[in-house]
């Protein structure tokens, strides 16, 4: 288990966001930078989907991101079904 010891800045800054909060901006922070999925970020912050994207929204102006990767191949599966 890894014990993390947070600056009494952190402190500071987060004890007015609520209970949990380290746990969803860890989350968030992991799942902004790509390191895990959307649906592990709210298991390990301990929220539901919904719950974590709204509180997404909340503090990032933004929610369930579709990845640019995907969007591509859904456009190129539409232009083959054209074909």
């Amino acid at each position: 288990m890894m014990l993390v010891e947070l600056q009494p800045e952190f402190e500071e800054v987060l004890q007015p966001l609520g209970q949990h909060a380290i746990e969803f901006f860890l989350a968030a922070s992991l799942y902004h930078a790509g390191k895990i999925s959307f649906a592990s970020a709210a298991h390990i912050a301990g929220l539901s989907f919904e719950a974590f994207n709204d509180r997404l929204i909340e503090h990032f102006d933004q929610g369930y991101r579709i990845a640019d990767q995907c969007v591509l191949e859904d456009i190129a599966t539409v232009d083959d079904l054209k074909l």
